[in-house]
């Protein structure tokens, strides 16, 4: 008989997974994650390490209740505009239609996003023939909002190219701001009603600091690198990403679901690897976690594993500071 998953430890162990996005759907929690491949090759900044060609859907009942790998739900070769690098997915629900978000580098070299639908959250998914129209970099987060309309947050640096978009088209050798400009953010656009197109071009979200100002390419521990999340509590809703080099989770906070937001503190501590990618969703009357790290490997940043903890919130909506390696365990 299979365990049911504990805090803090990998989800599954049979194959490597990473970029949890975690959502509730009937009744139980499905994680998108993406699948990292086992092999031996080095590392480098541009994320050639991370070859995945396929995802896996995996769901818990409960947290009493065994984990089940749905197996493969969409595969590179199923995907006519893509040529590899299936990264971090995410899901969503709309249209009685479960859609799945993903990146990959176009047959160009350059990364785009593409959504696949199915009439189950575990899958298969069928990819459209096209990316969507518009899009550029890497994770994409997709928010449904209590009035139905639908915003997809995206972009990653570094791999993720965002950085050679600043003019709104790809310059190959575009860099980054000065370390004393402000930061590059991530890039939301409202999805159109059949959740397949932009409604009008990404734009960038502003995350300043408590005083108005914006937050600076050179503060590393709080500047926006990759891996966006939008979740909503209390009436606010919560941008939480990766700050890349300083490996933490970070969020910040806003009345518009495209910003400006607020920058609030840090969520998750360093974990054993170099990124961090996680999701954040309410399971009953708790909030969890998901997030990754290379603990499975001993340390290889390109075969890692999706965990979760319980994330809780103070009086006045802070997130406490979660360490993912308590003491106790």
């Amino acid at each position: 008989m299979k365990s049911s998953p504990q805090p803090n430890q990998p989800l599954v162990t049979h194959i490597y997974t990473a970029d949890p996005s975690a959502h509730v759907y009937e009744g139980k929690i499905y994680i998108y994650p993406s699948h990292d491949l086992d092999h031996d090759e080095p590392s480098n900044d541009n994320g050639d390490q991370y070859k995945m060609e396929d995802y896996h859907v995996l769901s818990i009942d409960n947290f009493d209740s065994p984990v089940t790998d749905h197996g493969q739900v969409l595969h590179l070769k199923d995907i006519p505009w893509a040529s590899k690098q299936l990264w971090a997915p995410d899901a969503a629900y709309k249209n009685n239609t479960y859609y799945l978000f993903f990146p990959a580098r176009d047959h160009d070299g350059i990364f785009r996003l593409g959504v696949a639908t199915s009439d189950s959250p575990a899958g298969p998914f069928n990819p459209q023939p096209d990316y969507i129209p518009g899009s550029y970099s890497i994770d994409p987060a997709v928010l449904v909002d209590e009035d139905n309309q639908s915003y997809i947050y995206f972009g990653g640096l570094w791999g993720g190219q965002l950085e050679k978009w600043q003019t709104g088209t790809f310059v190959p050798d575009a860099e980054g701001p000065a370390l004393d400009a402000p930061a590059i953010g991530p890039r939301v656009a409202r999805l159109s009603e059949d959740m397949l197109t932009f409604q009008a071009e990404p734009t960038e979200i502003s995350i300043v600091d408590e005083e108005g100002k914006p937050i600076l390419a050179g503060d590393e521990d709080r500047r926006y690198f990759e891996g966006p999340w939008v979740h909503k509590y209390n009436g606010y809703y919560y941008l939480s990403y990766s700050t890349g080099t300083k490996h933490t989770l970070v969020y910040a906070i806003s009345k518009n679901p495209m910003g400006p937001f607020t920058f609030k503190g840090e969520i998750l501590s360093p974990v054993i690897g170099w990124t961090t990618h996680h999701s954040i969703v309410q399971f009953g009357d708790k909030w969890y976690l998901f997030y990754h790290d290379s603990s499975l490997s001993e340390g290889v940043n390109h075969k890692r594993c999706v965990k979760y903890t319980e994330l809780q919130y103070n009086a006045d909506g802070t997130i406490q500071r979660i360490d993912p390696y308590p003491a106790s365990e």
